[in-house]
């Protein structure tokens, strides 16, 4: 039991690197749960239907800025399949529950409550059934530093890459819906986000070096980190990111 009778769970975080399930996680701390362990899915294919894909590569930073065990789930990234590649993971893991960071999509949330109530697992999502520009406003308000990382969608170019998620982006973000009805939160498909810094984190991420790739025709891109370093908090300087340009060219082929 936690504080005021508050059962408290051991719980695997379903975490990607992106701002809902690093908020998600943040909630369940804060709620008195205790996080044994990260885990990542890291599918085969860019198009997988449950699980963020740019960036993964950071996830072993990130889970030394939170000294949280990491667990790598490689998924095959094919519908339904990669839910039960998941599964096999989860089984052999010593908790209670899994959070995740679900906050709209019913595809990803029942799919997670049913593995869950298959492995008779709680399912906790602090995130779910929220107003979206309130999860965008509490990311900003409680410090969170997070930048775009892929964007996918009408209105969306290359600029938004490596671009902070502050008031102005969601100021811009709110626009978009009005004209395109995006999701806010990016739970279409919209964007992908990367979390640098957040209370629980020990030490901060610093972007050494990346690169954004631009794909005219489909109008989408993805900022990739090549380079990157923890750091500790606080410090007074900031370094300036090297980040190289590279277009997609007609049709998909290679420059010569």
């Amino acid at each position: 039991m936690g504080a005021e009778g508050r059962v408290t769970l051991r719980l695997a975080a379903l975490v990607s690197g992106g701002k809902d399930s690093m908020l998600a996680l943040h909630h369940a701390v804060w709620d008195g749960h205790e996080i044994a362990y990260l885990i990542t899915a890291f599918p085969e294919r860019a198009d997988s239907w449950m699980f963020h894909v740019p960036n993964l590569h950071i996830m072993p930073l990130i889970s030394r800025a939170l000294s949280i065990p990491l667990i790598k789930a490689p998924t095959s990234g094919i519908k339904e399949r990669e839910v039960e590649e998941l599964k096999a993971f989860l089984v052999k893991l010593d908790v209670d529950g899994v959070v995740s960071g679900a906050v709209a999509s019913r595809y990803q949330k029942e799919r997670i409550d049913r593995l869950c109530y298959e492995l008779g697992l709680e399912s906790l999502a602090p995130l779910w059934g929220r107003d979206e520009l309130s999860v965008l406003e509490e990311i900003v308000e409680l410090g969170f530093e997070v930048i775009f990382v892929g964007v996918f969608a009408y209105g969306l170019d290359a600029s938004w890459l490596g671009k902070p998620l502050d008031e102005q982006a969601i100021s811009d973000l709110l626009a978009l819906r009005e004209r395109y009805g995006i999701s806010l939160v990016g739970e279409g498909g919209e964007y992908e986000t990367l979390v640098l810094d957040a209370p629980l984190y020990k030490a901060k991420l610093e972007v050494m070096k990346a690169r954004k790739t631009w794909d005219p025709l489909r109008l989408s891109g993805v900022l990739e980190i090549l380079e990157a370093r923890l750091v500790e908090k606080g410090a007074s300087f900031k370094h300036t990111p090297n980040i190289s340009h590279r277009h997609v060219p007609p049709e998909g082929r290679e420059p010569h």
